[in-house]
């Protein structure tokens, strides 16, 4: 089952000081948490993810405005080619220029616009649950690996502190015994306890430092020999949690967990993707507007008047009467270029209009996508459903074990009062000569054992109740 980040946070409000990072610095568990959440690789990926959904959504709102392109052309064309001037083919060289701009809205298309900007806001807010999701499970193992190197180390607290006592009863016999008061056998066993605390006393040191690692790897902190947590407990939290009945953390579950928000922005995704896909069934309406002018270096032809030799030139006869149809003979002469700017201004034009398509036949392709469409509808739903079953099932799993934490950890406290008293007797009877040294050091190992037990029972009821609120919805940092 995972649980989130915020779980873990609850010890955040008992730190009592910000870690400043150096050499041989011991980290607290916001230290490691965030350390973590800065560094690890899918958080990074996750959040450039959350930068394109960001980009999406511009571009969804860069659907509703117009487009403008402007465009400019700059040619010299070589051999035998059309005159402008005078519509002649000839061998030549010439220079034309030429602009155009075109600009075009989207009026209507089936609302398509409207539907892919309300998608890219709901993807927007799903990659963001998806997002503290991942440092959901991130932190976990990160809490997890800090828990165990606080449990390795409060365990190997207890038995230097037992062996403590063992050395203090193994100088006390030496000394009965060197006087005689006692037989060499009382103090074997003591000796053999005493070594016996030592391998277990290596141990814990090793499985500190295998813990230590472990946290290191998943801080991503190479230098493990410098590595090291700071030494914190941590007390039972007050909570009205367990007075709550599972009904209502399920019910309120599935408003907090992001596992459910991002299941139903999943529903919600593939609906409108199927509004989308329905769109494309209704007609499209665009309009344009264009403006285009042109200019080249080619010499003008221009009128010099009638020519006097022949001042009329015959175009035809008219059929009926034979008669000739004459028009004034001018004379034509080349003249330079018009200036640039003016040209831009004499042959400029204007286009504007509206483009309606109208979609007829398609072969069956708009009709398949809706039909995928709303197959992928009915498929997240069942997984929204799915997941909400899983849920009501991790919460009554949450709520028993919950309620077992809390029943162990005051067994373990009862059994530790019980063994402290067993035995504070057995060394007193130790210490007299009633009893010897075998009943004594099964006394003190009850007791270790016992202490060991409250350890993990503890920690273990603290986590249980974390997972209760935080499926309740406490959470004591939101991100």
């Amino acid at each position: 089952m995972k649980v989130t980040y915020n779980l873990f946070l609850f010890l955040l409000a008992l730190v009592t000081s910000s870690a400043i990072f150096a050499q041989n610095q011991k980290w607290t568990l916001e230290a490691c948490i965030s350390h973590a959440l800065e560094n690890n690789i899918t958080v990074k990926q996750t959040e450039l993810n959350l930068q394109d959904a960001e980009v999406n959504l511009k571009d969804a709102i860069g659907n509703y405005l117009p487009s403008l392109n402007i465009g400019a052309n700059n040619q010299w064309v070589s051999g035998l080619t059309q005159n402008i001037t005078t519509g002649l083919l000839e061998q030549q060289v010439n220079r034309n220029f030429s602009i155009n701009a075109t600009s075009s809205i989207s009026i209507f298309n089936g609302l398509s616009n409207l539907h892919q900007f309300e998608r890219a806001k709901i993807s927007r807010l799903a990659t963001t649950y998806n997002l503290n999701q991942i440092k959901d499970d991130i932190s976990l193992a990160v809490a997890n690996s800090y828990l165990q190197v606080l449990v390795s180390k409060q365990s190997l607290a207890i038995l230097v502190e037992q062996n403590k006592v063992t050395q203090e009863q193994l100088t006390q016999t030496q000394a009965l015994v060197d006087a005689g008061s006692l037989p060499e056998g009382e103090i074997l066993e003591i000796k053999a306890q005493n070594a016996d605390e030592l391998r277990q006393m290596a141990i814990a040191e090793n499985d500190i430092q295998v813990s230590l690692i472990g946290l290191a790897q998943n801080l991503l902190i190479k230098d493990y020999e410098n590595f090291d947590i700071a030494d914190e407990d941590y007390d039972i939290p007050i909570t009205e949690i367990l007075e709550k009945t599972p009904d209502e953390i399920i019910e309120s579950a599935k408003r907090e967990r992001y596992e459910i928000m991002i299941a139903e922005q999943d529903v919600e995704l593939a609906k409108k993707d199927l509004q989308i896909a329905k769109s494309q069934y209704y007609p499209s309406l665009n309009g344009f507007f264009n403006y285009n002018t042109r200019e080249s270096d080619r010499d003008n032809i221009v009128s010099a008047g009638i020519d006097p030799v022949n001042p009329t030139q015959q175009i035809g006869v008219v059929e009926s009467t034979g008669q000739s149809v004459v028009q004034p003979n001018f004379l034509l002469e080349t003249a330079n270029a018009d200036p640039f700017f003016d040209q831009l201004r004499n042959n400029d034009g204007y286009a504007f209009g509206l483009q309606l398509n109208i979609p007829v036949f398609n072969g069956l392709s708009v009709r398949n996508q809706v039909t995928r469409n709303e197959i992928n509808v009915e498929r997240t739903e069942f997984q929204l459903e799915q997941i909400e079953l899983n849920l009501e099932s991790n919460v009554y799993q949450a709520y028993l074990d919950a309620q077992g934490a809390a029943k162990a950890y005051d067994a373990a406290l009862k059994a530790v009062e019980s063994q402290q008293t067993a035995f504070n007797y057995a060394k007193e009877r130790f210490d007299v000569g009633i009893s010897n040294g075998f009943e004594f050091t099964q006394s003190k190992f009850r007791l270790t054992n016992s202490e060991n037990q409250l350890i993990q029972a503890k920690y273990n009821f603290i986590f249980q109740i974390k997972v209760l609120e935080l499926f309740f919805g406490i959470r004591p940092i939101d991100y």
